[in-house]
């Protein structure tokens, strides 16, 4: 389904060196670009996991949902290396076993990444409209919520890996050329896309509109740190900015009754840029993970919560605080 791994294994149209020699440009700068993204991706998602997992003692909602998104990050980052290899050698290495593992972390992180987002907005609501129920959560329904996000994000991501799979087809040249395609009928598989637009983008989408409405109505004086609130959404837009453009070139050519008047170099170039556009949200995120965490320890120290954890972890028996997250 994803565009990155779809349209890797599209063999470019060789009508003399001037052909060639630009696709080879296109192709080097995708790759080096998304190799950029790779490097800078990586290393923070790794900092931002190593600094989370020392905080986790705290057993906060955010900080267990900031560990959720740093994984998925990095595990949709790690695609990056198979689809460089694949674009600039034209043909699939990897096996079957390797379609179905690239397409599916696609989805997978996709959603675990846009779920966990909709849990952060949901925990900032319920600690403004109930904070008593709020402070009652364990540290155990919090790590529940995080399985159950990857869980629903499997679920989801199950019908990609089952049906696509490694198929390969004769080139104008007389060569052989391997590919990752989906094996179900058209209509099948235009149900399959809608459904994961409206579960990725649309639902999470209205939800967490509809929460930031009611928590604007709720008021300055009942709302947390506003400044955590600004934070967690400026995510959720970052986010819609990355994908948004993908899956709109997803359905395009689905509901569209005429096929797409697009030069071959033109198609690649949209491929190309929606494809580092979803790369870069991964690369992003780790520099609003920071400046997230840093204004909600702001928002906890101006509760006088942090000098109380300082004071209980100081102490040789461990104590368990719970607080509103």
């Amino acid at each position: 389904m994803n565009n990155n791994s779809m349209n890797i294994n599209t063999t470019p149209r060789v009508g003399g060196s001037g052909a060639v020699d630009h696709e080879l440009v296109i192709t080097s700068t995708f790759g080096t670009l998304l190799s950029v993204v790779y490097i800078i991706g990586v290393s923070g998602n790794v900092y931002t996991l190593v600094v989370m997992c020392h905080s986790i003692r705290f057993a906060t909602s955010m900080y267990i949902s900031i560990i959720n998104l740093a994984l998925a990050d990095l595990l949709y980052l790690s695609t990056i290396p198979f689809v460089v290899s694949t674009y600039f050698l034209k043909d699939w290495y990897f096996g079957d076993v390797g379609c179905r593992i690239l397409l599916s972390l696609d989805l997978l992180t996709m959603h675990a990444s846009i779920f966990t987002l909709t849990v952060m907005c949901t925990e900032r609501y319920l600690a403004v409209t109930k904070p008593l129920d709020t402070v009652r959560r364990s540290k155990s329904y919090r790590k529940g919520l995080a399985w159950g996000v990857w869980l629903l994000s499997l679920v989801l991501t199950l019908p990609m890996m089952i049906m696509v799979t490694q198929t390969t087809k004769n080139t104008p040249e007389g060569g052989v050329k391997r590919m990752c395609a989906p094996t179900w009928a058209p209509l099948a598989y235009k149900v399959y896309v809608t459904v994961l637009f409206g579960t990725s983008i649309m639902a999470p989408g209205l939800i967490i509109g509809y929460l930031y409405v009611k928590l604007a109505r709720a008021g300055n004086k009942r709302s947390p740190k506003q400044k955590v609130l600004i934070m967690i959404f400026t995510i959720v837009l970052v986010f819609w900015a990355c994908f948004l453009p993908f899956w709109i070139w997803q359905l395009l050519p689905l509901y569209h009754t005429k096929p797409l008047s697009l030069a071959s170099q033109t198609h690649t170039c949209i491929n190309y840029l929606v494809a580092s556009l979803t790369y870069s949200n991964s690369c992003i995120n780790p520099f609003l993970y920071t400046l997230l965490t840093k204004n909600y320890r702001e928002y906890l120290k101006n509760r006088c919560i942090l000098p109380v954890f300082m004071k209980l972890f100081s102490q040789t028996k461990p104590i368990t605080l719970q607080y509103a997250s």
